[in-house]
């Protein structure tokens, strides 16, 4: 009994929220047919006061600056490095060409000769015949 007592409160409560939502709808489709806005006076354009002339005034000359003279950089001798002896290395001897022995071709047998085979043909189908799954 519980439960339908439940059930009950819960339609209600649906029923009553669906009447709510319908009828803010119509109230606000009424208010946006029927808004009219006040109309607004213009107000008038300011008026900026003309700016004052501005003086030219001279460029700035900056004041030379005296070259600076660098020293001339010492000459370093050049280093003088020992000679090295090369080293005699004791030449290789060569390999003497080594033969390989000679080995008969394989024979391939031919291939057997397959003989020419009619070309399978299809069947004639007549071009009035229609198909009920394809026509329209």
């Amino acid at each position: 009994m519980a439960n339908y007592c439940r059930l009950t409160n819960l339609l209600s409560l649906f029923v009553l929220a669906l009447s709510l939502t319908i009828g803010q709808n119509r109230v606000g489709a009424r208010q946006l047919l029927d808004a009219t806005l006040p109309e607004v006076p213009e107000l008038p354009k300011p008026e900026l006061p003309q700016l004052p002339d501005i003086p030219s005034l001279p460029k700035p000359e900056l004041p030379s600056l005296p070259k600076v003279e660098l020293p001339p950089l010492p000459e370093l001798p050049k280093p003088e490095f020992p000679t090295i002896p090369k080293p005699e290395l004791p030449e290789v001897p060569k390999l003497p060409k080594l033969e390989f022995p000679t080995l008969p071709k394989p024979e391939v047998p031919e291939l057997p000769h397959l003989p020419d085979f009619p070309k399978p043909t299809l069947p004639a189908v007549s071009k009035d015949t229609s198909i009920a799954a394809t026509s329209p």
